[in-house]
């Protein structure tokens, strides 16, 4: 059975390379956040990202999630890419197959964001195995 859980996130983004040439940028930054609400988490991770002159963007990133998730506590990691052009934006946020330990262990799921006055948002839909489950 799917389950729901909102809330707000801070995020740092570091950045630890950029390569400006011939009209595209290429990026790599070290995240850190800190989940609040239903998760109630922080997180760490790596993104990788390539910008145009045209307003064209991708990125892709890996971030370990560690905290509690519906009263239950472990960690697991988030797959995320994006797609941004001058008109359209795409973005895929999922939990690593097998990635989830302790108390989190089977869980699968999306993520979406919104960011609205500086304020980002999630939505997280997820599936995990009742407690006796493993």
């Amino acid at each position: 059975m799917s389950m729901q859980a909102r809330g707000t996130f801070d995020v740092h983004l570091e950045p630890q390379f950029q390569d400006a040439t011939e009209g595209s940028t290429l990026g790599r930054m070290a995240i850190a956040k800190r989940f609040a609400g239903e998760l109630s988490a922080t997180s760490t991770g790596e993104m990788l990202s390539a910008s145009n002159d045209a307003g064209s963007a991708v990125y892709v990133a890996i971030e370990r999630v560690t905290g509690t998730l519906g009263g239950r506590s472990g960690s697991f990691v988030l797959v995320h890419q994006g797609t941004m052009t001058p008109t359209t934006q795409s973005l895929t946020i999922t939990v690593a197959p097998n990635s989830g330990t302790d108390e989190l262990v089977g869980i699968t799921g999306g993520m979406a964001i919104t960011i609205t006055n500086g304020q980002h948002f999630y939505d997280f839909t997820y599936t995990l195995n009742s407690p006796d489950e493993k």
